[in-house]
């Protein structure tokens, strides 16, 4: 790959804005975890209005779920093909379009439609991370990915709150998501006028066949982590789709090998440099979900009936127990992204994860007060944040900049199984320990939904620590490319982002 001062684009050489244009890639993020997060506690209220059964009601973050996995490293590698402008705006647009249609929609086939364009949105977040190793030098880089990827898990935070504030304990589901429909249209019209015109990173084509099989592998991967509560795990559809899953993906494996210009690099999967970011997303994804279900079950409990919990409201429970978690990340991404930049980001995730660890064992063993459920938030959602700041890091310092878009998008699909497994998780172990006189969960099932965060967050450590063994991450990112392209004439660090 060849680098020189054509590698900035001339907006930026000319004095474009950068953190307006890190706002309005935050936004676009933002939009994305807002509208992932803000159908989770409206999921009965759509039961009741589209009058339809739990099951059906789960196919709306199914749906989500999996067109995300279909599009999102389509979406990332076409941005390295043709420019990430045209790519985030027509993301934007479809994303919009969804939205509005779920606004007004009274019908589940087209409120799945409406999800399915939703799901588009999974693919801002690898293609921001490659406008910004781009157009921005690297003394700023770390703190502007730290900044845009803490959206991703401080806008779930806003989805709830939202979701609690304009529609109460009866309200209309679909007011929610005028929010996201807000966010998605300021987002557009900011990247429209800020985002500058660049060609892509990448030459080749898109290879369709290899996007075709991954998505077919994804979806029989995530559809039993999704309908697996519903469906019995040892059912013959959940068994079925998860061994047809392992066949997929393993035939992708062999046909990106075999193809001369593959979705993927095949090497890239079985990178060290790559492996520990995708595996601490896979773990971070989990220990969020888990997080954010478990806190609002428990926190809306009836004390006098299970003995524990506070009787929150849903907006009570969002804005008491989840919102100074998220306020707190959008305070702290901006020094977690200076952290990595001065000291790298595996110490960074290390650092973040033993957050998760204390927050978690908190809320496993002492979470009888307000306050002690509250702390245990702050601390899981630090933990959170950090990560975030760290794992683009990783992964941009793994790859040559026209690999940008889809490596980060293959993180993101980490990111989302794990997302999906630790709900599933969440759901079945609090499912497994109802009190048959209430119908309401046992304690116990809080404290062992709390413990796979604890393990989750352990895991993380873990992998960190073994990428620092390796020698990786000890600086901040393109540390590893420069030495890679050294005395090799393809990196000028006065001309490209130095």
């Amino acid at each position: 790959m060849a680098w020189s001062d054509q590698g900035v684009s001339d907006t930026t050489a000319a004095g474009a804005r950068p953190a307006a244009l890190v706002v309005a890639l935050s936004l676009g993020v933002t939009t994305l975890s807002l509208l992932q997060s803000l159908v989770v506690p409206s999921l009965g209220r759509i039961e009741d209005q589209l009058g339809i059964s739990p099951g059906a009601a789960g196919w709306v973050l199914t749906a989500n779920l999996l067109a995300a996995a279909v599009l999102t490293p389509v979406l990332g590698r076409l941005g390295d093909l043709r420019g990430e402008r045209p790519v985030i705006l027509g993301i934007l647009v479809a994303v919009s379009l969804g939205t509005l249609l779920a606004i007004v929609t009274e019908s589940l086939p087209l409120l799945l439609v409406a999800r399915v364009l939703q799901g588009a949105s999974y693919g801002l977040f690898p293609l921001s991370i490659s406008v910004l190793r781009r157009e921005l030098p690297s003394e700023r880089l770390s703190v502007a990915m730290a900044v845009v990827s803490s959206t991703l898990a401080v806008g779930g935070v806003v989805g709830l709150v939202a979701t609690g504030l304009l529609t109460g304990d009866d309200g209309d589901y679909r007011h929610a998501f005028w929010v996201g429909l807000g966010v998605g249209l300021v987002s557009l019209a900011m990247v429209a006028w800020l985002l500058p015109h660049s060609p892509g990173t990448a030459t080749g084509r898109i290879d369709w066949w290899g996007a075709l099989v991954l998505g077919l592998g994804l979806v029989l991967l995530l559809l039993p982590l999704s309908q697996g509560p519903m469906w019995g795990w040892a059912s013959p559809g959940t068994i079925g789709c998860l061994v047809g899953s392992a066949v997929v993906l393993a035939g992708w494996v062999v046909l990106q090998r075999r193809i001369a210009e593959p979705l993927v690099r095949p090497s890239m999967l079985t990178d060290r440099r790559t492996v520990v970011p995708n595996v601490a997303g896979l773990m971070t994804g989990i220990a969020l979900f888990a997080s954010f279900l478990a806190v609002l079950q428990y926190v809306q409990s009836p004390p006098g009936v299970t003995g524990y919990g506070f009787g929150a409201s849903v907006l009570e429970a969002a804005v008491v127990y989840l919102l100074p978690g998220g306020i707190l990340g959008i305070v702290v991404a901006p020094f977690a992204g200076r952290v990595v930049g001065r000291f790298g980001a595996l110490p960074t995730l290390i650092t973040g994860a033993a957050c998760g660890v204390a927050g978690f064992g908190l809320l496993a063993g002492f979470r009888g007060e307000p306050w002690q459920v509250i702390l245990a938030g702050l601390l899981t959602q630090l933990s959170v944040t950090v990560a975030y700041a760290a794992l683009p890091a990783l992964v941009v310092d793994a790859v040559q900049e026209d690999e940008t878009g889809v490596a980060n998008a293959v993180n993101s699909i980490a990111r989302s199984v794990g997302q999906a497994l630790g709900s599933t998780v969440a759901v079945t172990l609090i499912a497994a320990f109802l009190n048959p006189g209430t119908g309401l969960p046992r304690a116990i099932a809080f404290t062992l939904v709390a413990l796979v965060g604890v393990g989750a967050s352990l895991a993380v450590v873990v992998v960190a620590l073994i990428g620092l063994r390796s020698g990786g991450g000890r600086r901040g990112p393109h540390s590893g490319i420069e030495e890679a392209t050294a005395g090799a004439g393809e990196w000028s660090p006065v001309s490209g982002l130095r």
